[in-house]
């Protein structure tokens, strides 16, 4: 057995909602993708596509993002997230998301709102925190599947059903 072994600090897993303690640091972020729904997201290009078509026929000009990137989905920052309790035990915790730097310093008596993640081996998930330090109430924010079509996409989009559906009912008459 190592010495490292011997001095490693174990990291508990959290099992309640709600975690009340001091805030021990950041741990290395990286980036994760929301998965977002194939079906959605090619009705939604191809609509936004039957808008660019009449666009085109119009000579207006307008960007457009490949369908490739579209059903790739945003990535957003995973950051883990270590609290200390009373009895010296330490918690990890994962933040999607981002806060602002000078919202929590080590040290800080905070409340942490927990939700369990679809997969049980990762680390509960930080929905909000409330910095009893400040009195400051904190709630990361990720991207997502809307704002990473963004809203030009879906204003394409539904120009497209509207005028499918014209077209459709002037048919059908």
């Amino acid at each position: 057995m190592d010495d490292l072994d011997l001095h490693r600090e174990q990291i508990l897993r959290h099992v309640g909602p709600i975690i009340t303690g001091r805030f021990a640091g950041f741990r290395a972020s990286y980036t994760r993708q929301v998965r977002i729904g194939q079906p959605l997201v090619t009705a939604v290009f191809l609509a936004s596509g039957v808008f660019h078509l009449i666009g085109s026929l119009l000579r207006m000009k307008a960007g457009r993002r490949s369908f490739k990137e579209l059903k790739k989905g945003p990535e957003f920052l995973v950051t883990p997230v270590r609290l200390r309790d009373d009895l010296g035990q330490t918690y990890e915790v994962e933040m999607h998301g981002q806060l602002p730097q000078s919202a929590l310093r080590r040290g800080d008596l905070v409340q942490v709102t927990t939700t369990p993640q679809k997969d049980p081996f990762l680390p509960v998930r930080l929905v909000r925190v409330v910095n009893l330090t400040t009195m400051q109430p904190l709630t990361p924010r990720i991207p997502t599947m809307w704002s990473h079509l963004g809203p030009a996409l879906l204003l394409q989009a539904a120009f497209g059903f509207a005028l499918v559906a014209a077209v459709a009912a002037f048919v059908m008459v």
